[in-house]
């Protein structure tokens, strides 16, 4: 789902409304329209270029691997019957295999770090350094499931990183202004999707899967 992406510019509005199809009735969230969001997320990591290596990579892989159980299996449609499907048929127990929950967990930690980052990037005046914001995201969220060595790295490459108003210019184009607007809104909406699916595994008790 991911190949073929126009890297022109990244629009919040795209994750803004992709989220908001993705919460459906009952609680439950829509895959497909939950990663048609991340689609778009995944955009402006690659707009940011080699400072979100240790990241971007790791997005398309697992997009690509939810985006194909999905086409194979009418139970992956939402993250309750996707969980359901795979605990009737045992996949859960098997910590080798390639589930759609784990993998799905995997970007749901992911989502906690994005929304956090863009949460203090929106706090920050234009000229100010975005790398310390970075740093203190990654650091209440994805490193407490990254090795040491990944962790190393991505703070390293954080210190790199452009003030806001550079790094808004370089995802964003001529619609800087359309992002900065739409930021508060996308927040909201994706604050209430990551909500929604960490509600979701605690009651399954599958938020600690290795």
């Amino acid at each position: 789902m991911a190949e073929g992406l126009d890297l022109t510019y990244f629009d919040l509005r795209i994750v803004h409304d992709h989220f908001d199809r993705a919460l459906i009735e009952e609680d439950d969230v829509n895959v497909a329209a939950y990663l048609e969001a991340y689609n778009e997320l995944y955009k402006f990591f690659q707009l940011m270029g080699s400072v979100f290596t240790f990241v971007s990579s790791d997005l398309k892989l697992k997009i690509d691997i939810l985006s194909g159980l999905l086409e194979k299996e009418e139970k992956y449609q939402t993250v309750k019957s996707l969980i359901e499907f795979e605990r009737e048929n045992n996949l859960l127990e098997k910590s080798e295999h390639t589930t759609g929950a784990r993998t799905l967990l995997r970007l749901h930690r992911g989502l906690d770090f994005i929304r956090e980052f863009l949460r203090q990037l929106g706090e920050l005046s234009a000229t100010d350094k975005t790398s310390s914001c970075c740093q203190n995201a990654y650091s209440k969220t994805l490193a407490k499931h990254h090795s040491w060595v990944i962790r190393k790295a991505a703070v390293v490459a954080m210190y790199t990183m452009p003030t806001r108003e550079v790094l808004f210019k370089k995802v964003s184009g001529e619609h800087v202004q359309r992002n900065v607007d739409m930021l508060p809104k996308m927040l909201e909406v994706t604050a209430d999707v990551f909500n929604r699916m960490r509600t979701i595994y605690e009651l399954h008790r599958l938020h600690e899967l290795p």
